[in-house]
């Protein structure tokens, strides 16, 4: 992938509190038809970052913003683990090393259709960003 423009974070909207990783969601996506797990990269309650696709593959994860973005799934629906969160921190601070110029966003804010990943990823993100300038 030549652009990345967005780091995008999911939720799984599987229930708060149930383990779920990322060969999990590889096999429903192949139930579903596709080419495997969409998300490039999988949170697990403990914090562990696992990841799916290659970020030189297109995500399957935000129509029509896939070709342009890398997409990160959270695991639970809308409560989520301090570990969580701050694997995504760390996660997402590595990523813009890479790709400066990409926005951090959930998909709510790609797809409006959708709530996911169910808190304000870009208000939470400026709070990240601002923690680090201090």
């Amino acid at each position: 992938m030549e652009q990345i423009d967005y780091l995008v974070v999911h939720c799984s909207d599987t229930p708060n509190g149930r383990e779920t990783h990322a060969q999990d969601i590889h096999r429903w996506h192949l139930e579903q038809g596709w080419d495997g797990i969409g998300y490039h990269a999988v949170i697990t309650l403990k914090g562990e970052v696992q990841w799916g696709r290659p970020r030189y593959w297109q995500g399957a994860h935000a129509d029509p913003f896939n070709a342009r973005s890398l997409g990160i799934c959270l695991i639970g629906r809308d409560e989520f683990t301090n570990a969580q969160m701050r694997a995504l921190e760390g996660l997402l601070l590595s990523l813009k090393l890479d790709y400066p110029k990409a926005n951090v966003v959930g998909h709510r804010d790609l797809n409006s259709h959708k709530t996911c990943p169910n808190f304000d990823v870009k208000t939470w993100w400026l709070d990240v960003e601002h923690k680090g300038i201090d």
